[in-house]
């Protein structure tokens, strides 16, 4: 029976979940999903000067948000510094391992020996072989691994494939420092060991770290994970990905509007593949996902995608979740005003939704076109729209005013047909009279249908926005 896969996500604790951990994070997830297995957390926390709650706190509500639950609790790596420590000793007792008593002061002239030499600045390794007699008074030593001084180290990789690093391009690093705190190098091993990871899937950055942990683990005589180094996220113009491409956290996508299965849509498609499909759900990824499918080159960060792929998603969405997010988005993002109005007319903005889904394409858009419904009077008009409020569209606002108040049905049908009728009438085509219509009731160009909006807002409300318009023109 083979062994259950166990992939982990183990993010440092020292800002918010970035775009390019989120992808990380989603193909650990996707993978165990599909493979029956477990995605397991690890807070690699050892940098205790840069590591935040509040860090972790955002990491664990972003994996949230995007749906990527794991398995068990959060495991700390700082908490753990004592089974590192262990570790170490074993390496240290078992000969694969020494102490090392060099000074900042010799470390510093060994490097720029080495530079001068025209040599890669690398410990020289002047202790491995010396008698611990040797050893000066007063000193901590650190303990470094004994690394193989010849042959070389494969990185078996399901992503890359088998990449060799010549052993002799690797010194003998540090395992543990003089104060007894593991480097990250050799705390990520014990880790993975000690929680049964099988599948080590992370950024492609980490290659060399890699080469050095298979050092540690076969000194420990550790079976090595599988491991698939995934190539990084670029910007549109292939440089590497910047907060000005969209390397924000992954709260500021929620801000921005952004739905979580149209983020795990996009995130899934910047490095993997299922033939041209471009859009699918959550479970069809699961179903279709490998990795041997994941590219092995970088993929390139596009908003206008990502754009059009939520609004896929916008239409796709129950108008009573979209609401939901609607508030929660004008309440985090510190709309005041238009969270107070999307809440008193809660009723009125959830009938409009299904009008206002196929317009949009974020969060922030559906919000700014629901605006009309809790517009205060009279009404902001946007320049654009201001322009179709001359001397034309406002006097055919006033005929048309005369005639909707007639009305004994305030309906889509009836107003309909109004306008109509007085189109015919003034000779022209109804989006003459309807744009100015749009702009006078909604103060933009862009709205659900203008009738449609006539009868969400009511009649009482519809009118007196179109008085508000016409006594600006004859005032004027």
């Amino acid at each position: 029976m083979s062994t259950p896969v166990v992939t982990r996500f183990a993010p440092s604790p020292t800002g918010f979940l970035h775009i390019g951990g989120a992808r990380t994070a989603l193909f650990n997830w996707v993978f165990s999903r599909h493979t029956g297995g477990k995605m397991l957390l690890r807070i690699e926390d050892t940098d205790r000067e840069r590591s935040t709650d509040a860090a972790v706190t955002a990491i664990l509500d972003g994996l949230s948000w995007l749906g990527l639950t794991w398995d068990g609790e959060p495991i700390s790596q700082f908490a753990r510094a004592a089974r590192h420590a262990e570790v170490a000793r074993e390496l240290l007792a078992s000969g694969n391992a020494y102490k090392c008593y060099c000074s900042p002061e010799e470390l510093t002239e060994m490097r720029e020996t080495a530079r001068a030499e025209g040599r890669p600045p690398r410990y020289d390794g002047r202790w491995r072989d010396r008698d611990p007699s040797e050893a000066p008074e007063g000193v901590e030593p650190v303990i470094r691994i004994k690394a193989p001084q010849s042959g070389d180290i494969v990185v078996r990789d399901r992503v890359q494939g088998d990449v060799v690093f010549k052993a002799e391009n690797l010194d003998d690093f540090i395992i543990l420092r003089s104060d007894g705190t593991p480097t990250y190098m050799h705390a990520v091993v014990v880790d993975d060991h000690d929680m049964g990871v099988t599948h080590i899937i992370r950024g492609d950055d980490h290659l060399t770290n890699a080469a050095r942990q298979i050092v540690i683990y076969q000194a420990m005589g550790w079976a090595v994970p599988e491991m698939a180094h995934i190539p990084l996220i670029h910007g549109p113009d292939g440089a590497k990905l910047s907060k000005r491409h969209g390397a924000m956290g992954v709260e500021a996508y929620r801000q921005m509007g952004y739905l979580p299965e149209a983020l795990r849509n996009y995130l899934a498609r910047l490095g993997w593949a299922h033939g041209d499909d471009e859009i699918f759900s959550t479970d069809q990824m699961v179903e279709w996902f490998s990795l041997e499918a994941l590219n092995k080159g970088a993929s390139r960060f596009d908003f206008a995608k990502l754009d059009n792929l939520n609004g896929h998603y916008i239409r796709a969405a129950d108008p009573a979740r979209l609401y939901d997010i609607m508030v929660d988005t004008a309440s985090e993002t510190g709309r005041n005003a238009d969270y107070a109005g999307l809440v008193s007319k809660k009723d009125t903005v959830l009938a409009a939704i299904p009008e206002l889904q196929p317009r949009a394409k974020t969060v922030l858009e559906l919000i700014d076109l629901a605006q009309f419904i809790y517009a205060s009077r009279p009404v902001v008009i946007e320049d654009k729209a201001a322009a179709l409020l001359n001397e034309d569209g406002l006097t055919h606002l006033v005929g048309l005013s005369a005639k909707f108040a007639n009305l004994d049905d305030w309906n889509v049908e009836n107003l309909d047909g109004t306008a109509r009728s007085y189109a015919e009438e003034a000779g022209l085509k109804l989006g003459k009279i309807a744009q100015p219509l749009r702009a006078a009731l909604t103060g933009r160009t862009v709205s659900p249908g203008v009738f449609e909006v006539m009868v969400l807002i009511g009649r009482e409300e519809s009118l007196a926005r179109l008085a508000d318009a016409t006594a600006t023109f004859v005032q004027a």
